[in-house]
């Protein structure tokens, strides 16, 4: 049993007795935090696992004895069944979402989160070059910036997997190979840090003067590494680790051992009024090597707050493509404009649809369009929430065949014929849903019949494959 089919036994019995999740951990393993973290990336062991199982088992009667919800229908939705007395005349999205508010469900718009979603998120950075194309993308910038001692300084507004990063980092070393680093990337997912520390270990050989920040802090506090809540900087983590050693093998087995400090620390839930995810505390990670610690005590930050002054910002998918463009813009995009340099640059990515994948999505969902915003419009927001502070800075969007660029997904030229076998197609369909977000509640609703792998094999079979399209556009600030 994997993480999400116990997850999803645990969702059915609270629904089914009417318990809060928190209240099931407490009740059944003494943990009222135990959902969030396995969703979190967080592991248990076989007899935690037994607790759960014999705590349903043993407690199964609560059920008997609480009024019966009614259960979902496999082609209609909850909301309907259960409220089915809102005004005729509204939109069918209206109804869903309202009846969904008043039945206790879950936005339906707030139903996909990307640390929610483990499987999906893995299959598709496998699966497709999207990492690589970004990667390559972002490193042309390097040849426009213009560093300032003491050292190269990059902001990752959105770390991932590490993928992008570390490959950034290498095009860094190969264009500034004697200039120190001062490298902060911004994730909130446990897993997804975990991951990323296992790719840097040999960035530190191949570039010693290397000073690498993690931290989970909000895109308005993390360039900064502050907290302006007295509170939370009160709960404040900051931890420090100097890599002692050589070679990658040691560097490794020593941020191997923070595993502990990061399952105990690097905890993440939902927020109660917006859905989007939120740290239970905030957490500061600085690794550096101990032998350049003299080089690199300039550039190392100091608890209270540093300088932002970056040269690079990576905003790689850095919001949900359905999010508001006022959220766009003001929580993301002018923070991160805030804190570039003398002619820093941030490069923002996102996708842009018009491509095989969103053709997919229409097949099963006829004029369903989830790219509801494009580059010139965040870009005016943008600069309307920056007021005139923004006019340091140059907006560029540039031409279709600049600002474009495509990615595919992997297969091999006898996977895409007359007969495509079930995996190519379950991983497009997978790549189709993941970059068009779309929410788990409608995928119930397609899952249970045949047509949407009709649909990909149909636009497998005409394009002789899968691609998709993001969009790229660049604010940099003027140089002093």
């Amino acid at each position: 049993m994997n993480a999400q089919q116990l997850l999803q036994e645990i969702s059915d019995y609270c629904r089914q007795t009417g318990l809060a999740e928190s209240t099931f951990g407490r009740r059944a393993v003494n943990d009222g935090k135990l959902a969030n973290r396995l969703r979190n990336g967080g592991r248990i062991t076989t007899d935690t696992l037994d607790r759960i199982r014999a705590f349903m088992t043993d407690n199964r009667s609560d059920i008997m004895g609480r009024p019966a919800l009614i259960p979902r229908a496999p082609d209609a939705s909850p909301a309907i069944q259960t409220m089915p007395s809102l005004p005729a005349g509204l939109p069918p999205a209206i109804h869903r979402i309202g009846l969904a508010a008043k039945a206790g469900e879950r936005d339906p718009q707030r139903n996909f989160r990307f640390f929610d979603n483990r499987q999906k998120y893995l299959l598709f950075v496998n699966t497709c070059s999207e990492k690589w194309v970004v990667a390559h993308r972002v490193s042309l910038e390097l040849a426009n910036i213009h560093p300032r001692p003491p050292a190269v300084r990059v902001f990752d507004a959105g770390v991932g997997d590490g993928s992008v990063l570390t490959r950034v980092m290498r095009a860094m070393h190969d264009r500034f190979p004697t200039m120190p680093f001062y490298v902060v990337g911004k994730e909130i997912s446990l897993e997804d840090i975990r991951l990323t520390l296992q790719k840097v270990a040999d960035r530190f050989v191949e570039h010693p003067a290397t000073a690498l920040v993690l931290t989970n802090l909000a895109y308005a506090d993390a360039p900064w590494l502050h907290v302006k809540s007295l509170s939370a900087a009160s709960s404040l983590v900051w931890h420090e680790v100097a890599l002692t050693g050589t070679t990658a093998h040691r560097f490794e087995q020593q941020i191997i051992e923070l595993e502990p400090f990061l399952a105990d620390n690097w905890k993440a839930g939902v927020s109660p009024k917006t859905g989007n995810p939120v740290y239970e505390r905030p957490v500061v990670l600085v690794i550096y090597r101990d032998d350049h610690k003299f080089l690199l005590d300039p550039i190392l930050p100091r608890p209270g707050g540093t300088q932002a002054g970056y040269d690079l910002v990576i905003a790689s998918q850095p919001y949900r493509a359905r999010a508001s463009l006022e959220f766009k813009a003001k929580r993301v995009i002018a923070p991160l404009a805030r804190a570039l340099g003398p002619g820093g640059r941030l490069i923002a990515i996102h996708s842009h649809g018009n491509d095989p994948g969103q053709e997919i999505i229409q097949k099963v969902w006829p004029g369903d369009n989830p790219f509801i915003h494009d580059r010139h419009q965040i870009m005016k927001t943008v600069k309307q929430e920056l007021g005139p502070s923004g006019r340091e800075l140059n907006f560029n969007a540039y031409a279709d065949n600049r600002s474009l660029f495509r990615y595919e997904m992997h297969t091999l030229p006898s996977e895409v014929s007359e007969s495509i076998g079930t995996s190519t197609l379950f991983a497009a369909w997978n790549a189709a849903i993941y970059v068009a977000q779309v929410e788990d509640d409608r995928l119930e609703t397609v899952h249970g019949a045949q047509r949407y792998l009709d649909a990909t094999r149909e636009v497998l079979r005409q394009h002789g494959g899968l691609w998709f399209f993001d969009e790229s556009y660049v604010i940099s600030r003027r140089r002093e």
